[in-house]
């Protein structure tokens, strides 16, 4: 069982929902990846998302896609993001860290090669945004053999053959996208969302994590009565860019545990 299974499974016995909080790698500056990592943990997070900087995030809006580019100023790459990982690890061996990105850097990289590496690094799994499952059977193959988790993006209008082909190559959980359109938009429609997350479960047997658009606590309490987790990112990424960096650590420990305190209600 993975990292990432074992959180879920505990979080079940407990009748608890998972708590995964997104930043970019090296934003707002590479000495604070892992610090922030910590403080999301300590706020209550119990998956962390962490995203590597790419040039082209096509799924990600205006904010993450100025996160990404404050990173590669950095000149923050996929191999300084394993090393994050890896001094995270030094004092956190139990928190699933998953990677989320894109597929040039590791088809860059090479697949073999990135996998070795992440799984060295303490990498528990990744998403990967343009390695559609029906062209990832071979990742998703050589991925499961190092017990590392595959996670991969439902969205409003992902027919039920890709749906059934998630629940073929997927693992870990699947992340459902509450609606069209990039991260960091508004406007969920709560009732909507319950009831593809109802479809989706006929045929995907994961835990089912919601994100995109998830701005507070009384919207992540309401996506938590019928999800298994609830993702949050843009908005972490707003209070970095509106933190003075001295408070930025402490101001978003306490966003994630308020997010935390909703969920537990």
């Amino acid at each position: 069982m993975s990292r990432i299974q074992a959180t879920f499974a505990a979080l079940a016995a407990q009748h608890r929902k998972a708590l995964i909080p997104f930043i970019t790698a090296g934003d707002p500056s590479p000495e604070m990846t892992v610090p922030l990592m910590h403080a999301l943990v300590a706020g209550g997070a119990n998956i962390l998302e962490l995203g590597v900087p790419f040039s082209d995030p096509m799924a990600e809006g205006p904010v993450i896609q100025r996160a990404c580019e404050r990173a590669l100023k950095h000149g923050v790459g996929i191999r300084d993001v394993l090393g994050y990982v890896r001094a995270f690890r030094q004092t956190n061996s139990t928190t699933p860290v998953v990677l989320m990105g894109y597929a040039n850097p590791i088809e860059h990289m090479g697949q073999q090669a990135f996998i070795t590496a992440a799984l060295e690094a303490g990498v528990d799994g990744t998403i990967v945004v343009d390695y559609p499952p029906e062209e990832c059977e071979e990742f998703s193959a050589m991925m499961k053999a190092a017990s590392l988790d595959v996670i991969f993006l439902l969205a409003p209008t992902s027919t039920d053959e890709r749906i059934q082909q998630v629940a073929k190559v997927g693992s870990g959980f699947s992340y459902y996208v509450s609606l069209k359109g990039v991260t960091g938009a508004a406007n969920i429609d709560i009732g909507e969302v319950a009831a593809r997350i109802a479809a989706i479960r006929q045929h995907v047997k994961l835990p089912i994590g919601v994100g995109f658009g998830i701005r507070d606590a009384a919207t992540a309490k309401a996506i938590g009565t019928f999800a298994d987790a609830v993702v949050i990112g843009s908005r972490i990424i707003q209070f970095l860019e509106e933190t003075p960096p001295a408070q930025a650590v402490e101001t978003v420990q306490a966003f994630i545990a308020g997010i935390r305190s909703a969920l537990d209600e």
